[in-house]
């Protein structure tokens, strides 16, 4: 019998004697099936774990991060270049954030609740939320961050999106913000990153864009700052960022290195040399010889819509809704996305692509050639529409009793996209026999002396839709003119309606009817040419684990979901999981 207090291996010790002491051909079949017993024993625990373990995200590891610019004001009210905006987006966090699913999630916000009217949203902050340098985060910090965006001394580029809009401070973790006019969009800008009162508070308005919290910020986001790195000029070169686990978001990555560089060739060299990690910089042109195998490409569709906008006004040819039809049908859009973007772009024919997937084709396109069966059927639509073709090999149309020839002069930026985007859509306008010519600006002067009288007949352009897609600013009858967004000047009575009820709509999937409602008709009418949707590129090292990045508004969302992003993992059964 066993004594109370033998050990284990005492135990065993006895158990391999008696083997031991046996004569020798049983002593050699008790040895094999004690070692067969061990083995056995060695291989079903094995595959159990194999069968029941997941791979479960762990703390700990970091990623050296490129970025092309140098941050001066990492701060919400003023961030407005890329830089500035990743910066920010890692160390301070809002109201709301973007979910892994693409949908808007309580954040610092434990509950927000909007009243039947749409016009006021009751904020109740959460609790026991600290800034980085421990002090509490309240409705008071939420109230001053919006006052100080709406302060028109500050000059921020966020003051439009909080316009007519009051604030009133209930309790220490509760605030109303009210609406004159119930506005369904409003609510992504509770993204926004709170900033510390008692930190910037104390600071005259006009002081603020010069003062050190702009690159030494305070924030309560997933990360904060512990280290930065200066040149012999002052300006900031790298950050060591931390993470911040005080509060309810618990990154998995322990350190970020984010190195700063001041153009595109020394950033793709560092990528090159493998001395950054991970990059949203890269030229999309040179993507594809610069990865390796231990790469991962993520993209992901931004909301900005390229397109053609006509000016009917100016073109009694472009008032024919066969010549727009035919124009729109005649052009290969893939092949302009490989022109102007290398491939990485998304296709659109509407204005309500709402698309969240990822789409890249890595096929070789001719971007100088339109498929025989897109001709021919632009030329069909020609055809049907009363447009015949005259020896000279152009179109001609008798409207009004006057000989039309069908014609356009497009104008757009001399940028580089914008170059090799217009030298291709008039390729294949030319190939179908429509007479082209090209103008281009400089930015200022396009937006200036085009785009704001409306001097045009057709207008290469790209809107920026942000994340609701809020169509009215550029297809409602009321934005037709200056300062409005209508470039085209479309009207229609029923997509107006349609536009108005999708604000108001609290109801997500009804506003979305209205939007694809209102789409179609426009859609149906040319008003303009949809073209396609540039996405976003972003390298990483394949060590690194990265969520979903789905449904973002600018690079710099691609944080959104940073805290669960890791480089290391442990097998566990889900019983020793931490979140069970």
């Amino acid at each position: 019998m066993k004594s109370p207090s033998e050990s284990p291996s005492g135990l065993l010790n006895r158990f391999i004697g008696i083997i031991e002491s046996l004569p020798g051909s049983d002593k050699f079949l008790l040895r094999a099936s004690f070692f067969a017993i061990i083995i056995t024993g060695i291989w079903l625990a094995f595959s159990l774990n194999q069968q029941f373990s997941e791979l479960t995200p762990t703390r700990g590891g970091s990623f050296t991060e490129g970025i092309i610019g140098t941050p001066r004001f990492i701060n919400p009210a003023l961030a407005q270049t890329r830089a500035d905006q990743d910066v920010t987006a890692l160390i301070y966090s809002g109201l709301m954030t973007i979910g892994l699913s693409g949908e808007l999630k309580n954040d610092l916000a434990e509950s927000i609740t909007i009243s039947d009217d749409g016009l006021t949203y009751n904020i109740i902050v959460r609790r026991n939320v600290t800034f980085h340098d421990g002090k509490p985060l309240t409705a008071r910090d939420v109230a001053y961050t919006i006052r100080l965006i709406q302060d028109p001394d500050l000059k921020s580029p966020l003051r439009g999106n909080w316009s007519n809009v009051t604030i009133e401070e209930i309790g220490e973790y509760e605030l109303n913000i009210i609406l004159e006019e119930a506005y369904a969009p409003f609510i992504e800008n509770f993204t926004l990153g709170i900033m510390p009162a008692h930190a910037w508070g104390a600071l005259p308005v006009e002081q603020l864009p010069f003062s050190q919290l702009n690159t030494e910020p305070i924030g309560s986001g997933p990360f904060s700052i512990t280290t930065a790195r200066r040149d012999t000029s002052g300006l900031i070169t790298q950050y060591t960022l931390s993470a911040y686990r005080m509060n309810a978001t618990d990154p998995k990555i322990d350190t970020m290195e984010l190195v700063f560089f001041p153009n595109e060739e020394q950033l793709t060299a560092a990528f090159s040399a493998g001395t950054i990690e991970a990059t949203a910089y890269l030229d999309t042109a040179k993507i594809q010889t610069l990865i390796t195998s231990s790469h991962q490409l993520i993209e992901t569709p931004l909301p900005r819509t390229f397109g053609i906008f006509f000016n009917q006004n100016r073109s009694a040819a472009l008032r024919d809704l066969s010549a727009r039809h035919a124009l729109a049908v005649g052009l290969d859009r893939d092949i302009l996305i490989e022109t102007a973007l290398a491939g990485y772009g998304v296709p659109i024919i509407g204005p309500t692509t709402l698309t969240t997937s990822t789409v890249h084709s890595t096929d070789s396109l001719d971007d100088t050639e339109v498929t025989t069966s897109e001709t021919e059927q632009a030329i069909a639509i020609l055809e049907a529409g009363g447009w015949k073709k005259t020896e000279f090999g152009t179109w001609e149309k008798q409207i009004n009793k006057e000989a039309v020839t069908l014609s356009v002069t497009i104008r757009t930026s001399n940028a580089p996209l914008f170059e090799s985007l217009v030298s291709s859509i008039a390729s294949q306008w030319k190939a179908i026999g429509v007479e082209v010519s090209t103008e281009q600006f400089e930015q200022t002067g396009l937006i200036q002396s085009v785009i704001r009288p409306r001097d045009f007949e057709a207008v290469l352009f790209g809107l920026d839709m942000s994340r609701s897609y809020d169509l009215y600013p550029f297809w409602h009858s009321s934005q037709q003119n200056d300062p409005g967004l209508n470039i085209a000047q479309y009207a229609n009575v029923e997509v107006d309606k349609l536009l108005e009820s999708a604000r108001s709509q609290q109801d997500s999937s009804l506003r979305n009817e209205n939007l694809a409602a209102a789409g179609k008709i426009i859609e149906e009418e040319y008003p303009a040419i949809m073209l396609f949707q540039p996405t976003m590129t972003y390298v990483v090292n394949s060590k690194l684990s990265i969520e979903s990045i789905p449904n973002i508004g600018k690079p710099a969302d691609r944080f959104s979901s940073i805290a669960e992003w890791h480089t290391k993992s442990d097998s566990l059964w889900p019983i020793f999981r931490d979140d069970m």
